[in-house]
């Protein structure tokens, strides 16, 4: 987490609307995989806010991220996603914003839920861990040095 003045700093810009909206994406995604699932997943969405490389160069916003295309996220086409977020869903999103980051999603910026074994690769990106029923994948330092 990023301190300054003993207070959290966003690690990423982002308004009430964008919190929301991450904090409904992490829901979503990974509701069945309980709070530190859901974080796992506001860590990707973070890196591919910071990450300017490879799929994500004009990602500039938590929005951009949540829907971009091709390579959003398939919650974005249920009903569910579009659920009010709730209050502890909000915290756990402002929480990643803010710098806290989670092993394997530190680095990750996709993750998916095979029905079997993680892969190696997806996509030709490491799997660096899984949790639960999601493989984490993230790039090498060289090809995006601001994850």
């Amino acid at each position: 987490m990023i301190l300054q003045g003993g207070w959290a700093v966003a690690v990423i810009k982002y308004n009430d609307a964008e919190l929301d909206l991450l904090a409904r994406l992490m829901r979503a995604e990974a509701e069945g995989d309980g709070q530190l699932g859901m974080l796992l997943v506001g860590n990707v969405g973070v890196n591919r806010v910071r990450s300017d490389c490879l799929d994500f160069n004009d990602i500039r916003s938590l929005q951009d991220m949540v829907y971009q295309k091709p390579g959003g996220f398939e919650a974005t086409t249920k009903s569910y996603f579009y659920q009010r977020a709730r209050e502890m869903d909000r915290k756990l999103a402002k929480r990643v914003i803010n710098g806290e980051r989670f092993t394997p999603g530190e680095r990750s910026l996709w993750f998916f839920m095979p029905s079997g074994e993680c892969p190696a690769q997806w996509y030709n990106q490491w799997n660096t861990g899984r949790f639960k029923s999601h493989c984490f994948y993230s790039p090498t330092v060289q090809d995006c040095p601001k994850v």
